[in-house]
């Protein structure tokens, strides 16, 4: 699940200056009356702010959303910047059309209990629009379990089993310890004990990585997590939602198109 976004240490600090602001412009009309001693000041500054709460509640709220704002577009940026890495990385598995006009990008983790919800509803979609690239990327977030059954889907690309085996673990209920993957892989026909081996290599291990390192590049840190073009969707989506994005994601490629023709 996706964690609540915090202030950020810029938001902070704009806070203390703005603080120190208020603090500042009493302090300008405290030295017009030489009479103000150092202690009245403080008492003028403290009753000040016990009086007008709602300025510092208004303030935080103003930070965050300009922090929100600011987040987002360096977010964009970023997603522009990494474009390749997210849909063209040459070792991610890409569902669905691979020629399709509208590209979705999902980070998940197998025993994300929203993923699996996502599950069925991103499969329709993509499958009932026809032309919808879906790339998959494992971001093993919740536990050694998780990183073991990353790890296996990744490896099954060797047997050309990936498809079968991701269903298979997403729609699978309870621990996902070694001999549940071995027996999970076992009925959609993979062999386990090459699987096994595949699962220990440079190249699975780096793949996780990458997607660590990606992740943490564009400010993701939970599951399920959405990128379809370059627009950034957390959290759980239903295929209805998920729909309506990607009609307004080719509404304005197309708007951009006719734009520039």
């Amino acid at each position: 699940m996706l964690k609540p976004r915090k202030l950020s240490t810029l938001s902070i600090v704009s806070l203390c200056v703005l603080v120190g602001l208020i603090v500042f412009g009493v302090f300008q009309y405290a030295i017009t009356k030489p009479q103000m001693t150092e202690e009245a000041f403080g008492e003028r500054v403290r009753g000040y702010l016990l009086s007008n709460p709602q300025v510092l509640h208004e303030v935080i709220a103003e930070l965050k959303k300009q922090d929100e704002i600011a987040s987002a577009k360096q977010q964009k940026e970023m997603m522009t910047t990494l474009a390749a890495d997210l849909k063209n990385d040459g070792y991610s598995y890409v569902a669905g059309n691979p020629d399709g006009d509208v590209t979705i990008v999902e980070f998940f983790d197998y025993r994300c209990g929203y993923c699996k919800k996502s599950f069925p509803d991103l499969m329709k979609t993509v499958e009932e629009d026809g032309n919808i690239r879906l790339v998959l990327k494992e971001f093993p977030i919740l536990g050694p379990e998780s990183i073991l059954a990353s790890q296996a889907a990744i490896a099954a690309i060797e047997q050309d089993k990936y498809m079968e085996l991701h269903t298979a673990l997403m729609t699978s209920r309870g621990g996902l310890t070694i001999d549940r993957i071995r027996s999970i892989a076992s009925d959609v026909g993979i062999d386990v004990e090459k699987l096994e081996a595949d699962m220990q290599s440079d190249e699975v291990r780096e793949t996780v990585e990458k997607n660590y390192r990606l992740a943490k590049q564009l400010g993701i840190d939970g599951t399920p997590a959405f990128v379809i073009n370059e627009e950034f969707i957390p959290g759980l989506i239903s295929g209805a939602e998920m729909k309506q994005i990607v009609a307004e994601v080719r509404e304005k490629a197309k708007t951009a198109d006719d734009s520039e023709s």
